[in-house]
């Protein structure tokens, strides 16, 4: 029989997942008059959405003087795969320039590029988590602003694994492509709120920042996506189990890339006991997945309920039974793990036998602290 607790939790979360959000991009009247007479450059991708037509169409059409696109990790349209570089080009439809700063020349604008600029913009949608690039690059464009004097303007968007905080904090030692502020893996905050913070803290070079807020959203409302992020987060579950399967980039097993349901399974060609498989194949997004064209033997996670992921948070439960299962040891991990994770005592716990909750234990006193930091720049409610 229910609790009245689960009960009133289920309420809970159906009422904030009926709640009508209306996102910063859908503000119209709010940043036209922000943007009036000036010279606007727009850091944004294919999630940038206002109804059925892109940010850059509005803009245009109510006469707002974009100047460029800023394009992020997997460019402007959102078709590249993870990590792929993305050359400056032109947009077909605008004919303005996009400057990428997922290059292979450098991924900060120039000091030329900002002169041509009054504000800039930012509307990307991100989902949470301290390895998803986006919030890197915002963070990249806000020290170039700040260093040629120019304002920032984020349209803000949900987020949509914005309902808790979980997992350690980032040792700053592995500061890398996939982690660039001391938060933890899964860290509460929608983009508006992320700006605010490396502000704040003095993480990021004093800028101005203004936030067009989102309507209707708490963090603990269920935000359907209408757009997928990126190229292999293409349902709600991949997007909710991402936070724990994503480590699987940092070992020898495969997530699922280069299937239908990337982030929805993992598993090894080598890993036994397993009745179900998947073999991973060359495929738009997914060009070259690890362990190409190999049968992998592993996890189906497609039925697991959402309530379960998000209960269970930043979850090391999946990453310990493929570990266990393959028994090859160290050789299990590659270096990219410790900078997708943050730290190096999971690794090493993971080894000497532990178990999840053991490890969860290590990183609750730093969540906490964090916990107390993050309330003080949320711009919506618990």
């Amino acid at each position: 029989m229910k609790t009245i607790f689960s009960i009133l939790l289920t309420l809970l979360c159906v009422a904030a997942s009926s709640a009508k959000v209306v996102c910063g991009a859908e503000c119209t009247d709010e940043w036209q008059a922000l943007l009036k007479g000036q010279r606007v450059a727009l850091l944004a991708n294919h999630t940038a959405m206002v109804g059925s037509e892109h940010l850059l169409d509005v803009m245009l059409a109510k006469g707002v003087d974009v100047v460029a696109v800023v394009s992020p990790e997997h460019g402007f349209r959102g078709t590249a795969d993870a990590g792929e570089k993305v050359a400056s080009s032109v947009d077909a439809k605008s004919g303005l320039p996009v400057w990428s700063l997922y290059s292979a020349k450098s991924r900060r604008l120039t000091a030329e590029q900002v002169a041509q600029f009054d504000v800039i913009v930012v509307d990307m949608q991100d989902v949470g988590l301290r390895f998803y690039t986006y919030y890197i690059t915002m963070l990249s464009v806000m020290q170039s602003a700040a260093e040629g004097g120019k304002k920032v303007v984020i349209f803000d968007r949900p987020n949509p694994n914005g309902m808790y905080v979980d997992g350690p904090i980032l040792d700053m030692k592995y500061k890398s492509g996939v982690g660039a502020l001391p938060i933890p893996v899964v860290h509460g905050l929608t983009m508006g709120e992320i700006a605010k913070m490396a502000v704040g803290e003095g993480w990021c070079r004093a800028c101005d920042v203004e936030v067009v807020r989102c309507k209707g959203y708490t963090h603990q409302t269920r935000y359907s996506l209408p757009v997928a992020p990126s190229p292999n987060l293409r349902s709600m579950q991949a997007i909710y189990l991402y936070p724990s399967v994503c480590l699987f980039e940092g070992t020898v097993c495969s997530l699922g890339r280069g299937t239908d349901y990337p982030f929805e399974v993992y598993g090894h060609p080598d890993i036994k006991g397993a009745t179900f498989s998947f073999t991973p194949r060359s495929v738009a997004g997914a060009k070259y997945p690890p362990l190409l064209d190999k049968k992998c033997y592993g996890v189906d996670l497609r039925q697991v309920p959402h309530e379960e992921i998000i209960a269970k948070g930043f979850n090391l439960e999946y990453i310990i039974d493929a570990y266990k299962r393959l028994g090859i040891g160290e050789a299990f991990f590659t270096p990219f793990f410790e900078k997708l994770v943050g730290v190096d005592y999971i690794r090493k716990m993971i080894i000497e036998g532990h178990t999840a909750k053991d490890i969860r234990a290590v990183w609750q006193s730093d969540l906490e602290r964090y916990r107390a930091l993050r309330r003080k720049y949320l711009l919506y409610a618990e």
